[in-house]
């Protein structure tokens, strides 16, 4: 393994994601502003108890009680006020309707010069629930949407329909109480009614295209959800202003800027990545081909957000599957290496926030009798990664604004 490069990685990841703390963005968005009402907050996502920190640190006892829902492990500390409850993701949970339920009685009986500070993140759609199904159908459903590949947007029409609170449906639960809200954005363009689901926004989507989705898809739905599947959501809503600041573009910014400081050219490709994990891997890869002895130290940044559809039964994520895939590509390529992470820490259903592959990982599992395309048809890149020292790790970084890959290239 090539530790210069290696080294080079983490503190890449390590900046990056220190540049897009979601601190600075709630702080921005609150300052000087002012509430003649009460003010409760509400904060979901996996950046949810971070946001929530930072108003409070703005507007302190301004803010009458608050409810946080937020991933498991993404609670870190007692926040005056605020009752904390960590759920599911990417499935809800019953912990995800325990808390939105207290949310929802938090919002109740409030006046038209009341505010509900919203303070929402990526991953909220599983986080922030009011199932109109049985919570297992939901959940089968939802489960059926992640493993046929389809993308955020395809699965976020149809939980909007089958939800109390998406699609708008939680500002109409406020009403008359103004709602205020403040988003970190982790879907591709910003389309504020799909971040999360919009709990908070008018939806743009239609009955016709969700049952154009779950045609596509095929999913298996009872009639209850059928006809839910049917009805409008909301299409205006008056009481809410909303503002988005955080997004993967600040996230390849930032990441350009660590690569310039230490020495690399940066370009970044895209700030839309969106195709399988293993097409954007194989892309990189040839980036890399193409760039290997132009005889200078280069970057190229993508970020964005791909899927995986899962043919297996092993363990991984998105970032993890890219990297392998990638991995291939690179192979004899002493110089040059490819790292993946999602921005709040995790990848998938592991601990791991993404991983990293140089020019010797493909050797590395050959001598080990590990195939990768045998590992990425069985979706096993957690453990192929392990082998190879090619997992890596954060933690719960309190942020969430889609996922940034780097190609890595030194002419020396």
């Amino acid at each position: 393994m090539n530790r210069t490069l290696r080294e080079h990685a983490e503190q890449i990841i390590r900046g990056s994601i220190a540049a897009v703390q979601p601190d600075a963005a709630v702080q921005r968005a609150l300052a000087g502003r002012t509430f003649p009402g009460r003010v409760v907050l509400v904060a979901a996502g996996k950046a949810a108890w971070q946001m929530a920190k930072a108003a409070l640190d703005v507007l302190g006892e301004r803010i009458d009680s608050g409810v946080v829902v937020t991933k498991y492990g993404h609670v870190m500390g007692e926040l005056p006020g605020v009752t904390c409850y960590e759920a599911g993701h990417p499935v809800p949970d019953e912990n995800s309707f325990r808390g939105t339920e207290a949310a929802l009685r938090l919002v109740e009986g409030l006046s038209p010069r009341d505010t509900v500070l919203f303070l929402l993140s990526g991953g909220g759609s599983a986080l922030f629930e009011k199932p109109l199904l049985p919570a297992a159908q939901l959940q089968d459903i939802t489960a059926q949407l992640l493993e046929c590949g389809a993308d955020i947007v395809e699965i976020n029409t149809i939980r909007k329909r089958l939800s109390g609170v998406k699609g708008g449906r939680f500002a109409q639960l406020c009403a008359p109480a103004q709602v205020e809200a403040v988003v970190l954005s982790d879907i591709l363009g910003d389309p504020l009614d799909m971040i999360a689901s919009g709990p908070a926004c008018a939806d743009s989507a239609t009955a016709d295209d969700a049952r154009r989705i779950a045609e596509k898809y095929a999913l298996r739905l009872s009639p209850a959800a059928r006809e839910l599947l049917a009805v409008e959501t909301p299409k205006q809503l008056h009481n809410v202003h909303t503002q988005i600041n955080g997004s993967v573009r600040e996230l390849c910014a930032a990441a350009a800027a660590v690569c310039h400081r230490l020495g690399y050219a940066p370009c970044v490709l895209t700030d839309r990545l969106c195709c399988q994990a293993r097409e954007a891997g194989s892309m990189l890869a040839s980036v890399a081909l193409t760039h290997a002895d132009d005889g200078c130290d280069l970057a190229f940044i993508a970020g964005g957000e791909t899927v995986v559809r899962l043919t297996g039964h092993g363990k991984g994520g998105r970032n993890q599957e890219l990297v392998l895939a990638a991995a291939q590509g690179i192979r004899g390529l002493s110089r040059v290496a490819v790292f993946s992470v999602g921005s709040d820490g995790t990848d998938g259903p592991t601990d791991a926030a993404g991983g990293y592959a140089d020019g010797d990982t493909c050797d590395t599992l050959l001598a080990q009798g590990v195939r990768i395309d045998d590992v990425l048809r069985e979706n096993d890149a957690y453990h192929a990664l392990g082998k190879a020292d090619g997992l890596l790790f954060t933690g719960p970084t309190g942020t969430n604004v889609n996922d940034v890959a780097v190609v890595l290239i030194r002419a020396k």
